[in-house]
């Protein structure tokens, strides 16, 4: 190699660094917000699953990427958090849960936003459809209303004498709707009477009880929402008290002590999520992609609330459990 090429070679090595080194420092920092009713400290939340999918793609806390992370434990700060956002320059917000998706979409109609666990966005309006979005929204629908009345086969299959079902309802959560008219679909063939108990506010719950018991309900069936995830530690307390069965539809009821859970597979759709999230990083709009639904779903079963409310699962309910808790 002649003298005039070891230079140029030399130069060409240091040219190099330097554009590499000033590309690491004016890399662009994402920015994203973590909006859910799950402290991440909790075991139960799927924000580390999130952490690590996002990490495997490539964005890595410290280097591109920052997390803004909010946990809304109870229904009456949502409007406080979400108030917050445009302020912190989010890039994205995921956001969890009916209420949380509505509130931050007033918050903010410019910053993109995914969506995990809502009942039916074009129903309540936050999807023009599941095709084509068409706003700031889109994400992962929960088919509560589907899912819903599959709650309710599996408490008949549980309890074939079953004839009389309380259905406990948060009036201000506009996703509701759906879910009754779908339950009642399902109801009527079985043989089974349901009565809506309406609560949203803590003080209430005791009273919901007390309705359900003078009713005579044979079992209780909760309706996703916030409010009443909130309060699953109370609801479970009670329904235990009661001595009534009941069916949730997020697993961390069946695994905090109820009885059992129907619900998609929020671990599944908290991978889901980051594809939306890496795509809306990169560029794409959330008007144009797709809202998608749950294609895995998790029945948890509490065998040791079984036992104390002196009930067997039948083995053809048993056999189809992603998680016995014994």
């Amino acid at each position: 190699m002649t003298r005039t090429l070891r230079v140029f070679s030399v130069i060409t090595a240091i040219l190099a660094m330097a554009v590499t080194g000033e590309a690491q420092t004016t890399a662009k920092t994402h920015r994203v917000a973590w909006i859910t009713p799950i402290p991440v400290t909790d075991p139960m939340s799927t924000f580390n699953i999130f952490r690590q999918e996002m990490r495997q793609r490539g964005y890595v806390e410290g280097q591109n990427l920052t997390f803004e992370v909010r946990s809304v434990e109870k229904a009456e700060h949502l409007s406080q958090i979400v108030s917050e956002l445009p302020r912190l320059n989010v890039d994205v917000i995921v956001a969890s849960s009916q209420p949380v998706v509505q509130a931050t979409l007033q918050a903010t109609r410019g910053i993109p936003i995914v969506m995990v666990g809502v009942g039916d966005p074009v129903a309540t309006g936050i999807v023009a459809s599941l095709g084509r979005p068409g706003g700031n929204v889109t994400g992962l629908s929960m088919l509560s209303p589907e899912l819903a009345a599959k709650r309710l086969e599996l408490l008949k299959e549980l309890l074939p004498r079953l004839s009389r079902m309380a259905v406990l309802s948060n009036p201000t959560n506009p996703s509701n709707a759906p879910q009754i008219r779908h339950i009642q679909g399902v109801a009527q063939p079985l043989g089974i009477e349901l009565r809506l108990l309406e609560v949203s506010a803590p003080e209430h719950l005791e009273g919901t009880f007390q309705t359900a018991a003078r009713w005579r309900a044979g079992a209780l069936m909760t309706q996703d929402d916030l409010f009443i995830f909130t309060q699953r530690i109370r609801i479970i307390g009670l329904a235990a008290q009661s001595g009534r069965p009941a069916i949730y539809g997020w697993p961390h009821f069946a695994q905090s002590g109820g009885l059992m859970s129907y619900s998609p597979d929020f671990q599944d759709m908290t991978r889901r999520a980051v594809v939306f999230v890496d795509k809306i990083l990169k560029g794409a709009k959330a008007a144009d992609l797709p809202v998608e639904q749950p294609t895995k779903f998790e029945l948890v079963i509490n065998l040791k609330t079984a036992k104390a409310l002196g009930l067997k699962i039948p083995q053809s309910v048993l056999a189809r459990a992603d998680q016995v808790i014994e």
